[in-house]
């Protein structure tokens, strides 16, 4: 796993190009040519699978009632793109799931010791958008849910495939759908993703918030995520929205 936690040490050859962080902010990645990234990152750009949707899925909600899933995937860019891009989505932010409160912070989840996982919290108007179908984004498109404890170049038990549920019917819509699916043999591969009770969510640092909106031409950006929207305008363009709902991006210059 690359450490990240210094702007003095060299980039590495899978996670560290994703993010070189200072205590402040962001690195600029201008220095080091896109062409030179492009061998390296252009694995992780996957297409989308297009699945079927969940059999078992909950009912539309009252008026003014909001629920949210949390949902782990990898880098918590990408899967918090996506889901700003959802229609029937009002919030999504990236942060931590699976730890404690007090190791919730970037430089120690990084370590892969403490148990959290990146993820996306999902706040969604049930009678816009199921339950269900967060879920089959979320396998579609979102991430790639038969890679243990990775996706793409980035590795380590914090980017693992994970649905923290908050109660008794996300767990079983969500364990039925991926019997479902593992049933159905949709991916080449068996699918991964752990189910975990959703102890307590914790939002990343602001540089996370809405990087992909803020930073559109970042190398990792280009060719991880970006497909990603794509996929979701293709196989569901029902539910794809041009603008993102934003956490910060209006009152934060791009860079």
């Amino acid at each position: 796993m690359s450490d990240r936690s210094t702007a003095n040490r060299s980039v590495t050859e899978t996670g560290g190009v994703r993010r070189r962080i200072l205590k402040g902010g962001l690195v600029a990645l201008a220095a080091i040519p896109l062409t030179g990234l492009a061998g390296r990152f252009v694995a992780a750009a996957e297409t989308a699978v297009v699945i079927p949707p969940p059999g078992l899925d909950s009912p539309p909600g009252g008026a003014g009632t909001l629920q949210t899933a949390v949902l782990a995937g990898g880098c918590f860019w990408g899967v918090q793109a996506v889901y700003q891009h959802t229609k029937g989505v009002t919030k999504a932010l990236s942060g931590y799931a699976g730890g404690q409160k007090d190791s919730a912070r970037y430089e120690m989840v990084g370590t892969g010791r403490t148990g959290h996982a990146e993820s996306v919290s999902i706040t969604y108007d049930p009678q816009q958008i199921s339950y269900g179908k967060i879920l089959q984004i979320y396998f579609s498109v979102a991430h790639n849910p038969t890679e243990l404890n990775r996706q793409g170049p980035d590795f380590g038990t914090q980017y693992r495939s994970a649905i923290f549920y908050a109660d008794d019917e996300q767990k079983r819509i969500a364990s039925a759908y991926i019997a479902q699916l593992q049933q159905a043999h949709v991916f080449g591969s068996p699918i991964v993703t752990k189910l975990e009770p959703l102890s307590g969510f914790y939002p990343a640092e602001d540089y996370h918030q809405d990087f992909l909106v803020l930073h559109p031409s970042y190398p990792y950006i280009v060719f991880n995520d970006l497909p990603k929207l794509d996929n979701l305008k293709q196989v569901f363009p029902d539910y794809y929205r041009d603008t993102p709902v934003t956490v910060m991006a209006s009152s934060k210059p791009s860079q």
